[in-house]
């Protein structure tokens, strides 16, 4: 019998690979004949995808090699540090003081607790730090928490900056700061737990999830698998909705202070340092390069002006030794 996707004999090389991205491609070869203006963003992100993965996979074969508890606890604090860095640099376009610290423990604090019991008790794995079945776990923890926290936070933030008199006028009707928050705290949980909440509701009926899928082409049953899932979607879930809690109320303690008062100067709708770093850096190559081509420039015509005083000149010399 032929192997399956999951058989370990297996082997996926870069032609597979390229095949796949041959896929996106054609996406993006609509979207520019179209002029839908997503192709190069498909691009870019699957380019990202083979990098980041790529880079992953050497890391995480030296981790499972050494099955050192420390090393998968650095990986997951790793993880959730990128993962943190990911969500204030690039997927935030407001962000407010102390968003770094305050993501990133909000961030640590939902996925190390729920993954290690989870992993431990609900998945029974003894012990819970095996490589191959933790850090995979606080992975997909990461990534769902991303999400969560992203939508959460931009809500929040966008209320507080856009609608700064609807506060305020809480405030000033007596409203403490917590009360002022509730209904903007409330939407932004919402709109950050409805797709985990819509996922578990169609999932199995309309859709095969992917740890589901993983699991049955590895080779387990599909009552095991399923079984697998649910743990999973339900660690998620909880992962995802603590993380949004945790940042929200960071969020609203920084933009609206102890006094009661709304501060949108906390709020920075700049682009990231990091960008306006890059942009600077980029600035200033592009000026260098410009100066050094001018300077360049400014030689070459000196020369040409040169050379065609000397041909001038000798051709004076030409004709009066010709006159003469």
């Amino acid at each position: 019998m032929d192997p399956g996707p999951g058989d370990p004999s297996t082997h996926l090389n870069w032609g597979n690979v390229g095949l796949a991205f041959s896929f996106i491609l054609l996406d993006g070869l609509l979207s520019t004949t179209f002029g839908l203006g997503v192709g190069s963003s498909l691009i870019t992100a699957a380019v990202r995808c083979i990098v980041q993965l790529s880079v992953v996979a050497l890391i995480l074969q030296k981790v499972f090699e050494t099955n050192n508890p420390w090393a998968v606890a650095g990986m997951a604090c790793l993880l959730n540090f990128m993962g943190t860095a990911e969500t204030v640099i690039n997927k935030s376009k407001k962000r407010y003081d102390y968003m770094f610290p305050s993501v990133l423990l909000g961030m640590l604090g939902s996925t190390i607790p729920v993954s290690i019991v989870g992993v431990r008790f609900a998945m029974d794995v003894d012990p819970f730090w095996k490589p191959e079945q933790y850090i995979p776990i606080v992975g997909m923890l990461c990534g769902a928490t991303i999400s969560g926290i992203v939508v959460s936070v931009t809500y929040v933030l966008k209320e507080v900056y856009d609608n700064k008199d609807k506060v305020e006028m809480y405030l000033a009707f007596g409203a403490s700061r917590f009360e002022a928050c509730k209904p903007i705290a409330r939407d932004a949980l919402r709109l950050a737990l409805t797709p985990n909440i819509n996922q578990m509701s169609v999932i199995g009926i309309i859709a095969i999830p992917g740890m589901m899928t993983g699991a049955i082409l590895g080779g387990s049953s599909v009552e095991q698998a399923a079984r697998l899932q649910m743990v999973i979607m339900f660690m998620i879930s909880s992962c995802t909705a603590l993380s949004s809690i945790v940042t929200t109320i960071f969020a609203l303690g920084v933009v609206v202070d102890a006094e009661h008062r709304v501060r949108t100067d906390r709020i920075d709708t700049r682009e990231h340092a990091v960008y306006r770093a890059r942009n600077w850096v980029i600035s200033k190559i592009v000026e260098g390069i410009k100066s050094v081509a001018l300077c360049f420039a400014g030689r070459v015509k000196r020369l040409f002006k040169r050379r065609d005083a000397e041909e001038s000149g000798s051709d004076a010399s030409e004709r009066q030794s010709l006159l003469g």
